[in-house]
Protein backbone atom coordinates (compact mmCIF):
# COMPACT_ATOMS: atom_id res chain seq x y z
CA UNK A 1 0.00 0.00 0.00
CA UNK A 2 1.17 3.50 -0.82
CA UNK A 3 0.94 6.70 1.19
CA UNK A 4 0.87 10.18 -0.29
CA UNK A 5 2.18 12.89 2.01
CA UNK A 6 3.44 16.47 2.00
CA UNK A 7 6.97 17.53 2.82
CA UNK A 8 8.52 20.95 3.28
CA UNK A 9 11.38 21.58 0.83
CA UNK A 10 12.82 24.67 2.56
CA UNK A 11 12.18 26.87 5.58
CA UNK A 12 10.31 30.01 4.47
CA UNK A 13 11.02 33.62 5.29
CA UNK A 14 7.73 35.43 5.54
CA UNK A 15 4.53 33.91 4.21
CA UNK A 16 5.40 30.46 2.77
CA UNK A 17 5.21 30.04 -0.98
CA UNK A 18 2.97 27.25 -2.27
CA UNK A 19 5.98 25.74 -4.08
CA UNK A 20 7.65 24.89 -0.76
CA UNK A 21 5.12 22.09 -0.20
CA UNK A 22 5.91 18.92 -2.14
CA UNK A 23 3.51 15.99 -2.52
CA UNK A 24 5.43 12.70 -2.30
CA UNK A 25 4.55 9.00 -2.49
CA UNK A 26 6.06 6.02 -0.68
CA UNK A 27 5.43 2.30 -0.33
CA UNK A 28 4.47 1.44 3.22
CA UNK A 29 6.43 -1.33 4.96
CA UNK A 30 4.88 -4.14 6.95
CA UNK A 31 3.47 -3.09 10.31
CA UNK A 32 5.82 -3.35 13.25
CA UNK A 33 4.60 -4.34 16.67
CA UNK A 34 2.69 -1.44 18.23
CA UNK A 35 1.95 0.27 14.91
CA UNK A 36 -1.33 1.04 13.16
CA UNK A 37 -2.26 1.98 9.61
CA UNK A 38 -4.96 4.64 9.28
CA UNK A 39 -6.89 5.89 6.26
CA UNK A 40 -7.33 9.57 6.98
CA UNK A 41 -10.74 11.17 6.46
CA UNK A 42 -10.19 14.67 7.87
CA UNK A 43 -7.05 16.78 8.22
CA UNK A 44 -6.51 19.87 10.36
CA UNK A 45 -4.39 22.88 9.45
CA UNK A 46 -3.68 25.38 12.22
CA UNK A 47 -1.74 28.65 12.55
CA UNK A 48 0.73 27.12 15.05
CA UNK A 49 2.11 25.00 12.20
CA UNK A 50 3.81 28.11 10.81
CA UNK A 51 6.16 28.03 13.81
CA UNK A 52 7.15 24.48 12.92
CA UNK A 53 8.23 25.76 9.49
CA UNK A 54 10.86 28.07 10.97
CA UNK A 55 13.55 25.42 11.42
CA UNK A 56 13.83 26.43 15.08
CA UNK A 57 12.73 24.49 18.14
CA UNK A 58 10.10 26.45 20.08
CA UNK A 59 7.60 24.60 22.27
CA UNK A 60 7.41 21.92 19.57
CA UNK A 61 10.04 20.48 17.23
CA UNK A 62 10.24 21.97 13.72
CA UNK A 63 9.22 20.06 10.63
CA UNK A 64 12.18 18.26 9.09
CA UNK A 65 12.87 19.12 5.47
CA UNK A 66 12.00 16.29 3.11
CA UNK A 67 10.18 14.32 5.81
CA UNK A 68 6.40 13.79 6.16
CA UNK A 69 4.72 16.74 7.81
CA UNK A 70 2.42 16.24 10.80
CA UNK A 71 -0.87 17.58 12.04
CA UNK A 72 -4.14 16.63 13.63
CA UNK A 73 -6.23 14.10 11.72
CA UNK A 74 -9.28 11.86 12.00
CA UNK A 75 -9.28 8.52 10.24
CA UNK A 76 -10.24 4.85 10.20
CA UNK A 77 -7.90 2.10 11.33
CA UNK A 78 -7.38 -0.26 8.38
CA UNK A 79 -4.66 -2.42 9.94
CA UNK A 80 -3.43 -2.78 13.50
CA UNK A 81 -0.57 -4.47 15.28
CA UNK A 82 -1.65 -3.09 18.66
CA UNK A 83 -4.13 -4.82 20.95
CA UNK A 84 -5.76 -1.53 21.97
CA UNK A 85 -6.94 -0.68 18.45
CA UNK A 86 -8.82 -2.72 15.86
CA UNK A 87 -9.77 -2.36 12.22
CA UNK A 88 -12.73 -0.05 11.77
CA UNK A 89 -11.98 2.14 14.79
CA UNK A 90 -12.39 5.86 14.09
CA UNK A 91 -9.46 7.60 15.74
CA UNK A 92 -7.71 10.93 16.21
CA UNK A 93 -3.94 11.24 15.83
CA UNK A 94 -1.14 13.51 14.61
CA UNK A 95 -0.36 11.77 11.31
CA UNK A 96 -1.90 14.45 9.14
CA UNK A 97 -0.77 16.04 5.84
CA UNK A 98 -1.13 12.57 4.24
CA UNK A 99 -3.80 10.15 3.08
CA UNK A 100 -2.54 6.93 4.73
CA UNK A 101 -0.73 7.21 8.07
CA UNK A 102 1.36 4.37 9.44
CA UNK A 103 2.39 5.41 12.94
CA UNK A 104 2.91 4.24 16.49
CA UNK A 105 -0.36 3.43 18.24
CA UNK A 106 0.90 5.34 21.27
CA UNK A 107 -0.49 8.64 20.01
CA UNK A 108 -3.71 7.26 18.51
CA UNK A 109 -7.01 7.63 20.38
CA UNK A 110 -10.47 6.24 19.57
CA UNK A 111 -13.06 9.00 19.36
CA UNK A 112 -15.43 9.31 22.31
CA UNK A 113 -18.93 7.99 21.82
CA UNK A 114 -21.08 11.09 21.32
CA UNK A 115 -23.73 12.28 18.89
CA UNK A 116 -21.48 14.78 17.12
CA UNK A 117 -19.77 14.79 13.70
CA UNK A 118 -16.37 13.11 13.81
CA UNK A 119 -14.54 16.18 12.46
CA UNK A 120 -15.72 18.14 15.51
CA UNK A 121 -12.81 16.49 17.36
CA UNK A 122 -10.43 18.52 15.20
CA UNK A 123 -12.24 21.77 15.95
CA UNK A 124 -14.81 22.68 18.56
CA UNK A 125 -14.16 19.49 20.59
CA UNK A 126 -10.50 19.18 19.70
CA UNK A 127 -7.38 21.23 20.21
CA UNK A 128 -8.91 24.59 19.18
CA UNK A 129 -11.92 24.12 21.46
CA UNK A 130 -9.76 22.99 24.34
CA UNK A 131 -7.54 26.02 23.75
CA UNK A 132 -10.54 28.35 23.94
CA UNK A 133 -11.81 26.76 27.16
CA UNK A 134 -8.36 26.68 28.78
CA UNK A 135 -7.46 30.29 28.02
CA UNK A 136 -10.80 31.66 29.14
CA UNK A 137 -11.23 29.61 32.31
CA UNK A 138 -7.81 28.51 33.56
CA UNK A 139 -5.60 31.38 32.37
CA UNK A 140 -7.86 34.45 32.31
CA UNK A 141 -10.07 33.13 35.14
CA UNK A 142 -13.14 34.63 33.49
CA UNK A 143 -15.99 35.33 35.89
CA UNK A 144 -19.71 35.92 35.31
CA UNK A 145 -20.34 39.55 34.43
CA UNK A 146 -16.81 40.24 33.14
CA UNK A 147 -16.36 42.45 30.08
CA UNK A 148 -14.54 40.23 27.60
CA UNK A 149 -12.65 41.17 24.42
CA UNK A 150 -11.61 38.53 21.88
CA UNK A 151 -9.39 39.04 18.82
CA UNK A 152 -9.82 36.79 15.76
CA UNK A 153 -13.24 36.26 17.27
CA UNK A 154 -14.71 34.28 14.37
CA UNK A 155 -11.81 31.83 14.07
CA UNK A 156 -11.63 28.27 15.32
CA UNK A 157 -10.58 29.33 18.82
CA UNK A 158 -12.17 32.77 19.13
CA UNK A 159 -15.61 31.64 17.98
CA UNK A 160 -15.88 29.28 20.94
CA UNK A 161 -14.36 31.78 23.37
CA UNK A 162 -17.10 34.32 22.63
CA UNK A 163 -19.84 31.72 23.14
CA UNK A 164 -18.39 30.34 26.37
CA UNK A 165 -18.05 33.89 27.69
CA UNK A 166 -21.64 34.71 26.69
CA UNK A 167 -22.81 31.57 28.49
CA UNK A 168 -21.17 32.96 31.65
CA UNK A 169 -23.23 36.12 31.38
CA UNK A 170 -20.36 38.28 30.17
CA UNK A 171 -20.51 41.32 27.92
CA UNK A 172 -18.43 40.23 24.91
CA UNK A 173 -16.72 42.25 22.18
CA UNK A 174 -15.27 40.42 19.18
CA UNK A 175 -12.66 41.73 16.73
CA UNK A 176 -12.87 40.43 13.15
CA UNK A 177 -12.45 41.65 9.59
CA UNK A 178 -14.87 40.45 6.92
CA UNK A 179 -18.47 41.67 6.95
CA UNK A 180 -19.94 38.15 7.18
CA UNK A 181 -17.76 37.41 10.22
CA UNK A 182 -18.92 40.59 11.94
CA UNK A 183 -22.53 39.69 11.13
CA UNK A 184 -22.09 36.22 12.65
CA UNK A 185 -20.67 37.75 15.85
CA UNK A 186 -23.62 40.10 16.08
CA UNK A 187 -26.02 37.16 15.66
CA UNK A 188 -24.36 35.56 18.70
CA UNK A 189 -25.07 38.62 20.83
CA UNK A 190 -21.44 39.75 20.58
CA UNK A 191 -20.52 43.40 19.96
CA UNK A 192 -18.61 43.25 16.63
CA UNK A 193 -15.60 45.50 15.98
CA UNK A 194 -13.64 45.54 12.74
CA UNK A 195 -9.90 46.09 12.56
CA UNK A 196 -10.02 46.81 8.82
CA UNK A 197 -8.59 50.17 7.77
CA UNK A 198 -7.90 51.13 11.38
CA UNK A 199 -4.79 51.87 13.34
CA UNK A 200 -4.41 51.05 17.03
CA UNK A 201 -5.90 54.38 18.14
CA UNK A 202 -9.01 54.02 15.98
CA UNK A 203 -9.46 50.40 17.01
CA UNK A 204 -9.13 51.39 20.67
CA UNK A 205 -11.88 54.00 20.23
CA UNK A 206 -14.14 51.37 18.62
CA UNK A 207 -13.54 48.96 21.52
CA UNK A 208 -14.41 51.70 24.01
CA UNK A 209 -17.69 52.37 22.21
CA UNK A 210 -18.50 48.63 22.20
CA UNK A 211 -17.60 48.22 25.88
CA UNK A 212 -17.95 51.58 27.69
CA UNK A 213 -17.19 49.98 31.05
CA UNK A 214 -13.76 48.77 29.90
CA UNK A 215 -12.26 45.30 29.50
CA UNK A 216 -11.73 42.77 32.31
CA UNK A 217 -10.57 39.84 30.13
CA UNK A 218 -8.76 40.01 26.81
CA UNK A 219 -8.32 36.76 24.86
CA UNK A 220 -5.39 37.42 22.53
CA UNK A 221 -5.04 35.57 19.23
CA UNK A 222 -3.52 38.26 17.03
CA UNK A 223 -1.08 40.74 18.60
CA UNK A 224 -0.10 43.86 16.69
CA UNK A 225 -2.61 46.70 16.74
CA UNK A 226 -5.19 44.48 18.46
CA UNK A 227 -2.99 44.16 21.54
CA UNK A 228 -2.10 47.85 21.59
CA UNK A 229 -5.76 48.83 21.27
CA UNK A 230 -6.81 46.42 24.00
CA UNK A 231 -4.19 47.65 26.47
CA UNK A 232 -5.71 51.14 26.38
CA UNK A 233 -9.12 49.81 27.45
CA UNK A 234 -8.13 47.55 30.35
CA UNK A 235 -9.84 47.79 33.70
CA UNK A 236 -7.91 47.53 36.95
CA UNK A 237 -6.93 43.91 37.56
CA UNK A 238 -7.61 42.85 33.96
CA UNK A 239 -6.36 39.46 32.79
CA UNK A 240 -4.96 38.77 29.31
CA UNK A 241 -4.68 35.18 28.04
CA UNK A 242 -2.22 35.03 25.14
CA UNK A 243 -3.10 32.11 22.91
CA UNK A 244 -1.22 33.25 19.82
CA UNK A 245 -0.05 36.24 17.82
CA UNK A 246 -0.86 35.39 14.23
CA UNK A 247 0.01 38.94 13.18
CA UNK A 248 3.70 38.11 13.68
CA UNK A 249 3.89 34.55 12.35
CA UNK A 250 5.01 35.55 8.85
CA UNK A 251 6.95 38.67 9.82
CA UNK A 252 10.31 38.91 8.07
CA UNK A 253 11.81 40.99 10.86
CA UNK A 254 10.93 41.57 14.53
CA UNK A 255 7.88 43.75 14.97
CA UNK A 256 7.92 46.62 17.49
CA UNK A 257 6.05 46.00 20.70
CA UNK A 258 2.98 47.98 21.78
CA UNK A 259 3.81 51.60 22.60
CA UNK A 260 1.53 51.55 25.66
CA UNK A 261 2.80 48.56 27.66
CA UNK A 262 2.87 50.86 30.67
CA UNK A 263 -0.88 50.26 30.90
CA UNK A 264 -0.05 46.85 32.37
CA UNK A 265 1.38 48.67 35.38
CA UNK A 266 -1.22 51.43 35.58
CA UNK A 267 -4.08 48.91 35.43
CA UNK A 268 -2.31 46.32 37.59
CA UNK A 269 -3.10 43.83 34.84
CA UNK A 270 -1.80 40.31 34.26
CA UNK A 271 -0.80 38.90 30.86
CA UNK A 272 0.04 35.20 30.54
CA UNK A 273 0.90 33.12 27.53
CA UNK A 274 0.01 29.45 27.50
CA UNK A 275 0.38 26.24 25.50
CA UNK A 276 -2.73 24.09 25.60
CA UNK A 277 -0.73 20.83 25.72
CA UNK A 278 0.45 21.80 29.21
CA UNK A 279 -3.15 21.67 30.42
CA UNK A 280 -4.31 18.52 28.64
CA UNK A 281 -5.16 16.77 31.90
CA UNK A 282 -8.27 19.00 31.90
CA UNK A 283 -9.42 17.70 28.48
CA UNK A 284 -12.00 15.26 30.00
CA UNK A 285 -13.40 18.17 32.04
CA UNK A 286 -13.65 20.26 28.88
CA UNK A 287 -15.40 17.45 26.98
CA UNK A 288 -17.84 16.87 29.83
CA UNK A 289 -18.86 20.54 29.77
CA UNK A 290 -18.85 21.31 26.06
CA UNK A 291 -19.81 18.04 24.29
CA UNK A 292 -23.46 18.14 25.47
CA UNK A 293 -23.74 21.75 24.28
CA UNK A 294 -22.38 20.80 20.83
CA UNK A 295 -24.64 17.74 20.59
CA UNK A 296 -27.69 19.81 21.54
CA UNK A 297 -26.86 22.53 19.00
CA UNK A 298 -26.29 25.12 21.70
CA UNK A 299 -22.80 25.89 20.35
CA UNK A 300 -22.79 27.41 16.86
CA UNK A 301 -19.49 26.28 15.41
CA UNK A 302 -18.33 27.00 11.88
CA UNK A 303 -16.15 24.96 9.54
CA UNK A 304 -14.41 25.89 6.31
CA UNK A 305 -13.84 22.68 4.35
CA UNK A 306 -11.43 22.13 1.45
CA UNK A 307 -11.64 18.93 -0.58
CA UNK A 308 -8.79 16.54 -1.34
CA UNK A 309 -5.27 15.99 -0.05
CA UNK A 310 -3.82 18.25 -2.72
CA UNK A 311 -5.65 21.25 -1.23
CA UNK A 312 -3.92 20.98 2.18
CA UNK A 313 -1.19 23.62 1.61
CA UNK A 314 -3.71 26.05 0.11
CA UNK A 315 -6.02 25.56 3.10
CA UNK A 316 -3.10 26.28 5.42
CA UNK A 317 -2.05 29.45 3.57
CA UNK A 318 -5.62 30.77 3.57
CA UNK A 319 -5.47 30.91 7.37
CA UNK A 320 -3.21 33.96 7.03
CA UNK A 321 -5.52 35.68 4.54
CA UNK A 322 -8.69 35.47 6.61
CA UNK A 323 -10.00 32.75 4.30
CA UNK A 324 -11.62 30.70 7.05
CA UNK A 325 -14.67 31.11 9.21
CA UNK A 326 -14.29 28.82 12.19
CA UNK A 327 -12.15 25.71 11.82
CA UNK A 328 -10.24 25.13 8.58
CA UNK A 329 -10.44 21.47 7.58
CA UNK A 330 -9.43 19.29 4.65
CA UNK A 331 -11.79 16.46 3.75
CA UNK A 332 -10.13 13.53 2.03
CA UNK A 333 -12.05 11.72 -0.66
CA UNK A 334 -11.51 8.17 -1.92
Amino acid sequence: MQSRYFTLTDYPNGLPERELFSLETQELPELNQGEVRIRNRWLSVDPYMRGRMSGQHTYVAPFRLGQPMEGGAIGEVIASNDERLKEGDIVSHMGGWRDIAQISAEGVYPLPSADVPEQAYLGVLGMPGMTAWTGLNLIAECRPGDNVLVSAASGAVGSLVVQLAKAKGCHVVGIAGAAHKLAWLESMGVEPVTYKDRGAHELSDAIRLASPEGIDVYYENVGGICLEAALSQLNEGARIAVCGMIDTYNAEKPAPGPSNMSQMVVRKARMQGFIVADHWEHYPEFLKEVTPQVAAGDIDYKETVKEGLESTPDAFLELFEGGNTGKMLVKLTD
